[in-house]
């Protein structure tokens, strides 16, 4: 009994494992069917190598580096022609890093650099009245301290002395006109009021006169010594008040029509370290200076119990009232470039475009856009430059158009309209392989010689294009085939 219920139980237990398998078969088909079939329903705009993203191909096969082809479909790339999908592990690798364009006030702080300068204003030049010889020279030497009413040197001269003279002459004489003349000739001469009258009470004549200094300060120049002869032309010495200093600033040229006068400023010098110092525009200097293309700024400072010596190094800092309703990224997110300035754009899912920007002036991290950016749009902060070498207008189209002398620059391809654009006379076209060129078949704008080839065509027409390769590298539409059906 026993030895014919194991055969049976042994027969149960194998239809039921196949059973099972069957379902687990059928159901695996079925599955991998419905998943080629939507992988088949998905359009594939070219198949790439998997380590080097500009080896494109139209259909399916091997790398240089023998790797299987991979296929980029439509719905995993934007639909303009100079954007890049990225992994989202390689984006985490790279460190990419992406901020909302900001829009609202951006206040403005030109830095530059300036020197200490004496206030010219305050600067008293010492000249004789007559010619003499200079005796008794108590300065000796440029940058001696100098008291306001002490004797700077004395001066002999035979025309003070005759004109003493005739004083006393005048005097005794009793004729008050004459007494008159005589005193406005001294005064005319140089004698102060305090010398005219010890003559007046002396009666003696002095053969030296003391040359007295009206303000306290230092010597900034000196252009005499003892026993020289002078004239009234002769530059004796200055004398330069330290109360009061000017900073001069270096502006650059194209920060030149934000300067004012009146902005505040705040400069620091190496001197001090850990102070700043405050003061204002006073004088912006007329011409620019021809060999730094710099535009010279007078900023005047009081320096209070501070001292500020001629020729000191500041750092310069002018604040300008910034303008409402400004677009501006991080200056990070700006790569400069001599031909134009660009940014890398972040469209979300891993996709990336580098677009061109007009720039405007920078303040501090942030640096306004004029045009390219919308308020929505969000910029990549770091990481830009190894995304920007793949998604950049040029760089695309310069890996399409490296060709080699031999190569034909004028070719004929089928294509549809996708689009126009009147304004900036291109064409969207999604046209065929172009063999001679190595293109595989791609969308793509494309700018037409002649303004009138765009009345021609229409929205959905497929049609013959001669495109031709510029000599700057450029692709245009020189003719329009008829409509191919």
């Amino acid at each position: 009994m026993r030895k014919a219920i194991l055969p049976f139980t042994t027969l149960v237990i194998g239809v039921i494992i196949g059973f099972m398998v069957s379902e687990y078969i059928v159901e695996g088909d079925v599955s991998q069917e419905s998943v080629n079939a939507a992988e088949e329903q998905r359009e594939i705009l070219y198949w790439v190598a998997p380590m080097d993203a500009n080896f494109r191909r139209d259909k399916p096969g091997k790398s240089p580096m023998g790797m299987d082809l991979v296929p980029v479909y439509a719905d995993r790339v934007d639909q303009s022609p100079d954007s890049l999908q990225i992994d989202p592990n390689v984006i985490q690798n790279l460190g990419v890093r992406s901020e909302d364009v900001q829009y609202g006030r951006l206040d403005r702080k030109i830095e530059t650099v300036g020197y200490v300068e004496y206030d010219e204003n305050a600067l008293q030049h010492i000249h004789t009245r007559v010619d003499g010889w200079v005796e008794e020279l108590t300065v000796k030497a440029e940058g001696d301290p100098v008291r306001k009413d002490e004797t700077l040197f004395e001066l002999y001269s035979r025309t003070l002395v005759n004109a003493q003279q005739e004083y006393l002459l005048a005097k005794s004489s009793l004729q008050d006109p004459l007494i008159v003349a005589s005193q406005e000739r001294l005064v005319s001469l140089g004698m102060t009021a305090p010398e005219i009258l010890e003559l007046d009470r002396s009666k003696i004549v002095n053969q030296r006169v003391k040359v007295i200094a009206n303000t306290d300060g230092v010597v900034a120049m000196l252009g005499i010594r003892e026993g020289v002869y002078v004239t009234p032309a002769t530059h004796v010495m200055s004398i330069a008040d330290l109360d009061r200093v000017w900073i001069l600033a270096e502006v650059m040229e194209r920060h030149a029509d934000a300067i004012e006068i009146g902005q505040d400023v705040v400069f620091e010098v190496d001197s001090k370290p850990g102070r700043s110092f405050e003061g204002q525009v006073e004088y912006i200097y007329p011409d620019l200076d021809p060999r730094t293309r710099s535009l010279k700024v007078r900023i005047g400072y009081s320096v209070q119990d501070d001292v500020f010596r001629p020729n000191m190094f500041a750092r310069v800092s002018i604040v300008v009232s910034g303008k409402n309703d400004v677009i501006h990224v991080p200056s990070s997110a700006v790569i400069r470039g001599g031909a134009s300035d660009r940014v890398v754009l972040d469209l979300g899912d891993g996709r990336f475009r580098s677009v061109p920007v007009q720039v405007g002036y920078e303040s501090g991290n942030f640096t306004e856009i004029l045009r390219g950016l919308n308020v929505m749009d969000r910029v990549v902060t770091s990481g830009q430059f190894l995304i920007d070498s793949e998604s950049n207008i040029d760089s695309a189209l310069a890996r399409f158009q490296d060709f080699d002398d031999n190569e034909s620059l004028r070719e004929n391809v089928g294509a549809e309209i996708l689009g126009l654009n009147l304004s900036s006379g291109t064409l969207r076209v999604k046209h065929d392989r172009v063999p001679a060129w190595g293109w595989p078949a791609m969308t793509m704008d494309i700018e037409v010689a002649d303004a009138s080839l765009l009345q021609q065509v229409a929205i959905g027409d497929h049609v013959q294009l001669e495109i031709e390769k510029q000599s700057q590298g450029d692709v245009q539409i020189t003719a329009i085939g008829g409509t191919i059906q």
